[in-house]
């Protein structure tokens, strides 16, 4: 350990360095709901590429794990430590180096918070869409997880967003991929390989974004349906409708409740719709034209009332707004009511209603209980399982998972696998393809050192 820190602090200054109590807690976790924290042997804070590259190069040599963290608000562990590594924490390297208007894109270091970005485009009338539900979190993060949200259903994942990187190898090497260009047919994408990682074959550190003109005019509607086969049946239909919808989400009644009673809201929504409502679909659309925006809620109000909703709520913007941030706070409520674990497969969209009665009869088989929201509009259910005992919890998520699998999907959507998710993936995911991504992660990282113990033992 003397050795080690002694070699980082000629690479890194000393002050940024941090060993024994010196280490917060909050660099020994993640917001995996089973993770254990780990307290790492150091925890290191570069503050520009070369001395990551520093770093990266030390630790090769000496074989010590590297866990990079960005603002740690990931949900399956991948930014866990390991007790014989470090931490490369990447807060100082948090600068915007351009917004580069002419080409629709922000270059930003990996430590640039979501919400630090949208300060930065607001003023010029752009906007980055991706939005996977906390602001707090950093763009490296993003990128590492390869992060989705409610705002997939129009514009799509981080994958889509980022048009080029500059990252470090275990090696220390640094490497650019793409550029200010949305096309390229050069050698195999090395961008798009590095996207969704999870810190096991490089470390990012700056990040080519695509950004957008900011629309003027949002509004939000909910929608009350009899059953949840009828809001799964109504959500393709909206999708090819033309009305675009930026924001397509399923919440379950219960959900619904909880949602608006950590924020205070009030929905004015009448007791007798209550009562025979078993389903609400949340809808955000938006235009650059007040005029436009009003047409497409004609014809989504319309349609909704032609697909079966009970009623439709167009929301006052203030509401709305308030509705949005509580569907967005939902991992705090369902962590706060207890919830042991979560899930966030995804299905091609026509198979929703189908997954989710399979997901009913798995939880009645274990005498659990799951609850169900989730981006209706890009087939992602997130489901929060209530059942504390270890080995029936597993029997639960196994069956779960494995019913998203035979369905066409994929076991996570946007939160990754990590360490916490590991366990399914090698047991559910094909062989073949898990001995490929072995032999990549052994191209990119000879000694394994980026990230030991996610994804794979």
């Amino acid at each position: 350990m003397s050795d080690l820190e002694a070699r980082l602090r000629e690479v890194v200054p000393a002050e940024h360095v941090l060993t024994g109590a010196a280490i917060n807690d909050d660099y020994t976790h993640d917001e995996a709901l089973t993770a254990t924290p780990v307290v790492p042997l150091a925890v290191v804070r570069p503050g520009s590429t070369a001395e990551a590259a520093a770093v990266l190069r030390v630790c090769d040599e000496l074989g010590v794990p590297v866990t990079a963290r960005g603002s740690g608000t990931g949900l399956s562990g991948a930014c866990v430590p390991r007790a014989d590594g470090i931490v490369l924490a990447l807060e100082r390297m948090n600068a915007i180096i351009e917004i580069d208007v002419d080409n629709h894109v922000a270059v930003v270091q990996p430590g640039v918070t979501l919400d630090e970005l949208d300060a930065a485009l607001a003023p010029l009338g752009l906007v980055y869409p991706v939005a996977p539900g906390e602001n707090s979190a950093s763009l490296g993060g993003n990128v590492a997880t390869n992060a989705g949200g409610m705002r997939a259903v129009k514009y799509g994942v981080t994958r889509h967003q980022v048009l080029g990187l500059e990252a470090v190898l275990a090696n220390g090497d640094v490497i650019r991929t793409g550029g200010k260009f949305v096309k390229a047919t050069t050698g195999y994408d090395l961008t798009q390989l590095v996207i969704g990682s999870e810190g096991t074959l490089a470390l990012v550190t700056e990040a080519i974004l695509k950004i957008y003109p900011r629309p003027r005019h949002t509004a939000i509607v909910l929608a009350p349906f009899p059953s949840v086969a009828e809001v799964a049946t109504a959500v393709p239909q909206i999708v090819r409708s033309g009305v675009d919808p930026v924001i397509l989400e399923y919440v379950d009644g219960l959900g619904l409740a909880s949602l608006a009673a950590n924020v205070g809201l009030e929905l004015g929504i009448d007791e007798a719709v209550q009562e025979a409502a078993k389903a609400y679909l949340v809808i955000m659309l938006e235009q650059h034209d007040d005029t436009r925006l009003e047409e497409d809620l004609g014809a989504l109000a319309a349609q909704l009332g032609e697909l079966g909703a009970i009623d439709v709520y167009v929301l006052p913007s203030a509401s709305g707004a308030k509705l949005i941030e509580a569907r967005e706070k939902a991992f705090w409520v369902v962590k706060g009511l207890g919830a042991n674990d979560i899930i966030d497969v995804v299905v091609p969209r026509a198979s929703v209603p189908e997954y989710l009665e399979q997901v009913a009869s798995v939880a009645l088989e274990h005498a659990s209980l799951v609850s169900a929201a989730g981006h209706a509009g890009d087939g992602n259910i997130h489901l929060s399982v209530f059942q504390p005992d270890d080995d029936v919890r597993h029997e639960v998520m196994h069956g779960i998972i494995e019913a998203g699998i035979r369905l066409g999907g994929a076991i996570s959507a946007e939160h990754g696998i990590g360490k916490e998710k590991k366990q399914y993936f090698l047991e559910l995911e094909d062989p073949n393809k898990i001995a490929l991504m072995k032999r990549i992660k052994v191209a990119f990282d000879p000694n394994g050192i980026l990230n030991p113990g996610t994804l794979f033992d």
